[in-house]
């Protein structure tokens, strides 16, 4: 196992099958702040949705096609960052991340998102790193432009989430981008 530092007690670590109790429980202490934006809460209702979403991230991890990330505060799982989805011969990906109130505000998204785009891009090779979020996601909007990424569009009313249709904006970072970032 690893864990990457972020900083202030903060880690970045595998989230794992055997998680599942544990994740459950966090999303359960952020199920309406997470929620706000990300279908999440939705799908991780008890301890065997929690798992099935654990495992196919497993198995997403095992056919090198996504991966999913903890952040641990104080020992606490308080929050996440993942590729939903990753092609790695297309050389394509796209990260997402959620965290609980008590973390909000720390800049751990920022840091964890950052870890993952540096192995994506120099050990994975993936050229294009997406960001969708939306529209009235603030907080996640920041981040994107903190990790120096470009708005690229936005897709209007495409996400129906909780009865009403959402616009969400596009944003992404090519690796040569990422690496003239990484080195200012």
């Amino acid at each position: 196992m690893f864990a990457v530092s972020l900083g202030d007690g903060a880690e970045l670590r595998p989230l794992e099958p055997w998680h599942a109790g544990e994740f459950l429980s966090h999303i359960d202490r952020g199920r309406e702040f997470i929620g706000r934006y990300v279908g999440l809460p939705d799908s991780v209702t008890d301890l065997e949705s929690s798992l099935a979403f654990l495992r196919a991230y497993a198995e997403k991890a095992a056919s090198d096609t996504g991966r999913v990330y903890g952040i641990w505060v104080d020992g606490e799982l308080a929050g996440g960052v993942l590729f939903r989805t990753m092609d790695v011969p297309k050389g394509t990906a796209e990260a997402g991340c959620w965290l609980e109130p008590s973390a909000a505000g720390r800049g751990l998204v920022t840091k964890a998102v950052r870890a993952i785009i540096d192995w994506a891009v120099e050990e994975r090779g993936i050229h294009r790193v997406e960001w969708v979020v939306s529209s009235e996601n603030a907080a996640s909007i920041a981040v994107a432009r903190r990790l120096g990424m470009t708005k690229d569009g936005v897709l209007r009313e495409s996400y129906p989430y909780r009865g009403r249709r959402h616009d969400m904006e596009v944003w992404s970072v090519l690796a040569p981008e990422w690496r003239a970032g990484r080195s200012d």
